[in-house]
């Protein structure tokens, strides 16, 4: 096992990478912060209102898959977002994508996709009974244990019953080079140094992308926001990555790699303290923060049997409402070459939801997998926010609104944008103590 002593978490002085994490112990709820602690003061200018204006803004792009024109107009529209922040160093990396290997195939126009007709019922995946699968969900796999629902992703432009949703999502498919966004606080102390924080923006499944991850992007646009104030300064310097061209491989974050990581600590030009690529210090990636609805239940009919859908399977469904047990994951890798400052530095960010999130606690597992800062665990401490455990819940299908065309935003309550809020909130004020932020009165 890569972590050498779990034991360790109730004490840990942590390596010059990740602070000192002083997990909590004995069931006592942390101390509140002062009023003048200038990490609440950064969490209190996050508000729910903005998060969900800032995750609207990015539906009116539909399901903003990689390769389309409404990718495209979705990827200028973060930039202006940035730079209306005040931020006057968006910059963009673009790659030539592999052919996507996603279940939809990669290169039919969507225009010409031969649709059959409206089933009954309308779409979805089980949400609470908002309608039964569509037929064309590809099946994934795995060894879960526990109830389990299926999952995949839609292929079916007409299983979206929301006929102006149907029309965002249509246009023609091409293989065209694909664009990365990011933005960058320049540290003040220790400008050669940098922690990343990074989403995904494209999505698939003809929806609107809401929750995959709409709900990610949006929570690191508000942190850049914030951010951005004049009056915010760092000791490290911070990158807000948008990856574009998850959904097709983790495309985004590993061409980021690719052409970034000779770069690091490099300065350009000599002698002028710029460092157009410093040295990592961490990956913090976010992916799906709004669902925690629990286990898919099976749906018993009056006869006191489980319901079962027209290819003989079990149906199973998923609460409509949060669950009282709701949390953020904090998840890192145990077998990734950093699995020790990788942990702490996930219980860093579960001390930090603790102390300044609002809503729901946050808990911390050893299984990331299926995520963007799997590109980056084996080169510098990586952890993946997000809403489920990836492996053992949401690749279980815990998830309804994943890949299917009911995540849209009519789906979601303010208790799921919360949970949302919450993730945000958690990561802003870990991310501000770990680089030494600082608010000028």
């Amino acid at each position: 096992m890569r972590v050498k002593n779990l034991l360790v978490l109730f004490g840990v002085v942590a390596t010059a990478s990740v602070v000192t994490v002083f997990a909590q112990g004995g069931g006592q709820a942390p101390q509140a912060p002062p009023a003048d602690d200038p990490i609440k003061t950064m969490v209190d200018q996050l508000d729910l209102e903005k998060y969900k204006t800032t995750l609207k803004g990015l539906t009116q792009f539909g399901d903003r898959r990689q390769g389309t024109q409404r990718n495209r107009d979705a990827t200028d529209w973060i930039a202006a977002q940035l730079k209306s922040y005040g931020y006057t160093n968006v910059e963009r990396i673009s790659y030539n994508p592999p052919v996507p290997t996603s279940p939809c195939g990669p290169s039919v126009p969507e225009s010409v996709v031969v649709r059959p007709a409206p089933r009954a019922g309308g779409a979805g995946a089980g949400a609470g009974g908002r309608g039964g699968a569509p037929s064309n969900i590809a099946q994934g796999g795995g060894r879960y244990v526990g109830n389990r629902a299926r999952t995949g992703v839609n292929c079916d432009p007409m299983a979206q019953p929301d006929e102006k949703i149907r029309a965002l999502d249509s246009g023609v498919w091409s293989n065209a080079p694909v664009e990365d966004v990011y933005v960058t606080k320049i540290g003040t102390k220790y400008p050669n140094e940098m922690y990343i924080v990074a989403a995904h923006f494209d999505g698939h499944g003809y929806n609107e992308a809401v929750n995959d991850d709409g709900s990610g992007t949006a929570l690191v646009m508000e942190i850049a926001r914030v951010f951005a104030d004049p009056r915010v300064q760092t000791e490290r310097t911070i990158r807000f990555a948008l990856w574009n061209g998850e959904e097709t491989g983790l495309n985004g974050a590993k061409a980021y790699v690719e052409q970034r990581q000779a770069l690091q600590g490099v300065e350009n030009p000599k002698g002028s303290g710029t460092y157009p690529e410093p040295k990592w210090i961490a990956m913090i990636q976010h992916d799906m923060m709004m669902w925690d609805h629990g286990m898919p239940m099976p749906q018993m009919g009056p006869d006191g049997k489980q319901v079962m859908d027209a290819n003989g399977r079990g149906v199973f469904a998923v609460g409509k409402e949060q669950r009282p047990e709701a949390d953020v994951n904090v998840e890192f890798q145990v077998t990734s070459k950093f699995a020790d400052d990788a942990m702490k530095l996930a219980f860093q960010f579960k001390y930090a939801g603790e102390k300044y999130a609002t809503d729901y606690p946050v808990n911390v597992g050893p299984h990331m997998t299926n995520t963007d800062s799997g590109a980056f665990q084996d080169i510098v401490p990586s952890i993946s926010l997000r809403e489920n455990e990836r492996g053992a819940q949401t690749g279980a299908g815990w998830n309804p609104t994943w890949h299917t065309p009911i995540d849209v935003w009519t789906t979601f309550s303010d208790k799921d944008f919360r949970l949302g809020l919450n993730a945000a909130q958690t990561t802003l004020s870990a991310v501000a103590q770990l680089s030494g932020a600082t608010v000028k009165k």
